[in-house]
């Protein structure tokens, strides 16, 4: 297949994945609105270009929490990648650096923080979950900071799991039940099991290593989900500050109001997310909320955003309206998945080549020259605000 988009490479991972593993990749919360508005709520947002204007060259250039990247994007934390390809974390990591771009690590890899930097030489951060048990979060942040790692995500939309119905359609479980069904659509994908199934079920390595854990994905799951930590709240940053002294983003904030709770509370910035649609149907997507979160936090206080960016145009909408980055998370996922390495560094080169094109054909050569004036809708500093 020659991909010529994200899109392609959806049907591609459709085709190589079983059901129960793509679902988990595509699948989001109850009915999927907000997964559906997530990618509708740059559909809204055109462009006012500008002409004559030389962009022979375009400097796409960026700074993402206090590191040099190529553009303004993060290959974003996913958990359980080894569904998708043997090693995926450091093959994520590896194409992201060849990109020129940071990546982020999620606490539900299955390799670990060690492997990971061991396999790439560049910018990687940490997305982190908190337990129960407060001493697995600073293990896992002593681990990541003894290599190398420069920026925490702090994770704060997941108190619980979110009902996603795709896991009852599917017969998906930590650690899986082998039903007929289940047999029939592994069966039916002889790729996946020659590259993937073989190693068996992927294991959430990295919080078995801090909690202690053994091998066994029932007590691994049980640790990251069924033993979060429901009472983390702002008062508790200053713990995690006392534990991290690099950069903190707070990930999955979905009001204006939380990303101003932030910036008081001593945070670098926060990543606006509904957890791809994941987590609460009906939250806000994040490009309803940027503006107003853009205009009510302080100079310095960065703002990225993820959920449905599948194009470069969905970057420059962004950083028009005041994201200092993206984060990628599905759309390396499908390249992934049934292409590893090579599939993984052409979805990569697909984002960035439509963002050079929409600069160019928008008029601006410098990615850090955007505004809302580029834009084609009423980008007011509440215009999105809910």
């Amino acid at each position: 297949m020659t991909a010529a988009n994200v899109a392609d490479y959806v049907e591609s991972a459709r085709r190589f994945l079983p059901d129960f593993a793509y679902q988990y990749l595509e699948g989001g919360a109850e009915d999927e609105i907000t997964m559906t508005a997530n990618r509708a709520a740059f559909r809204r947002i055109g462009f006012t270009p500008r002409v004559l204007v030389d962009v022979d060259a375009v400097d796409t250039r960026a700074t993402l929490a206090g590191a040099s990247a190529a553009w303004p994007a993060v290959v974003g934390p996913t958990g359980l990648n080894g569904l998708y390809w043997p090693r995926a974390e450091e093959t994520l990591a590896q194409a992201a650096h060849a990109a020129g771009l940071p990546f982020a690590l999620s606490t539900a890899s299955t390799s670990l923080i060690e492997d990971v930097r061991r396999a790439s030489d560049g910018e990687l951060w940490l997305q982190l979950y908190v337990q129960q048990d407060r001493r697995i979060a600073e293990s896992m942040m002593a681990r990541a900071r003894a290599n190398g790692f420069t920026t925490l995500l702090l994770t704060v939309d997941t108190p619980v799991t979110g009902q996603r119905d795709h896991y009852a359609r599917t017969g998906f479980t930590l650690p899986l039940r082998w039903t007929p069904r289940l047999l029939w659509d592994v069966l039916a994908h002889p790729r996946w099991v020659a590259r993937v199934g073989r190693h068996g079920v992927p294991q959430l390595v990295n919080i078995a290593k801090s909690a202690g854990l053994g091998p066994g994905i029932e007590a691994q799951a049980a640790a990251l989900s069924r033993q979060m930590d429901r009472s983390l709240a702002w008062d508790d940053l200053a713990w995690l500050r006392r534990h991290w002294p690099g950069r903190i983003l707070v990930k999955g904030v979905q009001s204006v109001d939380d990303a101003v709770r932030a910036s008081r509370h001593d945070m670098d910035g926060v990543v606006l997310s509904n957890h791809g649609g994941r987590q609460l149907d009906g939250a806000p997507s994040a490009m309803e909320i940027l503006a107003g979160a853009r205009a009510s936090t302080p100079r310095g206080f960065e703002l990225f955003i993820d959920g449905g960016v599948r194009r470069g145009s969905d970057i420059v909408k962004a950083v028009a309206l005041g994201a200092r980055g993206v984060l990628l998370g599905r759309a390396p996922l499908y390249g992934l998945a049934g292409h590893g390495r090579a599939g993984v560094d052409h979805v990569l080169a697909l984002v960035f080549n439509e963002l050079q094109i929409c600069l160019r054909l928008i008029g601006c050569a410098r990615i850090d020259a955007l505004d809302a004036s580029w834009l084609s809708v009423a980008c007011d500093a509440h215009a999105f605000d809910r």
